[in-house]
């Protein structure tokens, strides 16, 4: 790969658009690849706004729209993918005829879309990627990031038979944008963040409340971790070994049953800050199809193949899917469904 990579960032939403800020500032060769027609324009003309706790980043990216991808006459060497998990196939055929030969496609998304990817690209330009980051974007080029730099984490790893040489390609342009471990083990740890996903995404959702206003309910905290033991349960069948992210040690995951409390608890203390609502009820409050079946949806299937029970994460999906065809509003009176299928 060349020594100055020629970066795509697939996808310039909330967390896309940080990171692409974050590598435009560093100088590097990024074109932001976005499908929302006033962002693509705003970053234009008044280029792209990232405010965190410790400041505003205000840059003038590369930007295009998903329909100018078909216009390209440059390949890129690596590929961020930063969209919905529902999105990740059409999205990385869309790019993957713009990726070199030896290029890298990362997803740097929620949900288990490496396989996604390498099925799209092949496994020897395949990296998959975890992030934890915070941040909310409600009017194009302006992006809220509530977790900055300094608390943003990323992990990267390949699959079996991926380029586990090149790991460090990818890792060396993420850290611009965060905190990067690597992974042995990327399927588990992405499983990991998907347990994560499962306690707090769609569950707060849900209520229509902010996260820690959420974790302020009676029985709540119950709710979550019921709904990540789940998870944790189904990871352990598909094979899948708890691993120590989100800065968990050694010792904290040695006992599996004490695993999402205190992933839950360090989340909380960690990358959590007041006000802030997760994706899923900014997709909702915009009108749109969450995650909700790459998360929740994800650990009910698995379990039902597995024979595992899932009820805590069936009800989060049941109450998800009435919201999103219309027949439910989000409220807090909905945790005495939560709790009843978790008790």
């Amino acid at each position: 790969m060349m020594s100055d990579p020629r970066i795509a960032v697939l996808g310039a939403g909330a967390n896309g658009a940080s990171i692409g800020a974050d590598l435009t500032a560093a100088g590097h060769d990024v074109v932001l690849v976005e499908q929302w027609p006033a962002h693509v324009e705003r970053m234009r003309t008044d280029g792209l706004r990232v405010r965190t706790p410790e400041g505003e980043l205000h840059v003038r990216p590369r930007v295009i729209n998903l329909c100018e991808v078909a216009e390209l006459k440059t390949q890129f060497d690596v590929v961020l993918m930063v969209m919905k998990a529902y999105d990740s196939r059409w999205a990385a055929q869309l790019l993957e005829p713009h990726l070199v030969a030896d290029g890298l496609m990362a997803g740097v998304q929620n949900g288990m879309t490496a396989r996604v990817v390498e099925d799209v690209v092949g496994a020897e330009r395949t990296l998959g990627v975890v992030i934890e980051c915070s941040a909310t974007m409600n009017e194009p080029g302006l992006v809220h990031r509530h977790t900055g730099v300094a608390r943003s984490w990323f992990a990267v790893g390949a699959l079996p038979g991926g380029p586990s040489d090149r790991i460090e390609e990818v890792a060396s342009l993420l850290r611009h944008s965060g905190t990067v471990a690597v992974s042995d083990d990327i399927q588990a740890a992405k499983w990991m963040k998907l347990v994560s996903n499962a306690t707090l995404l769609v569950t707060s959702a849900v209520l229509g409340l902010p996260m820690l206003d959420a974790l302020h309910l009676p029985g709540y905290r119950d709710v979550m971790v019921a709904a990540g033991d789940e998870a944790l349960a189904v990871g352990a069948a598909l094979g899948h070994p708890v691993l120590p992210i989100f800065g968990l040690t050694a010792g904290e995951i040695a006992d599996s049953s004490r695993v999402v409390q205190i992933m839950t608890d360090k989340l909380f203390a960690a990358f959590v800050v007041p006000g802030a609502t997760t994706t899923v009820l900014q997709d909702w409050r915009k009108g749109r199809h969450s995650e909700v079946d790459d998360i929740n949806g994800h650990v009910v299937g698995e379990g039902a193949r597995l024979g595992i029970p899932t009820p805590v994460n069936a009800v989060v999906l049941e109450l998800a899917h009435r919201i999103e065809r219309g027949r439910l509003q989000p409220d807090p009176v909905l945790l005495a469904r939560l709790l009843a299928a978790a008790r």
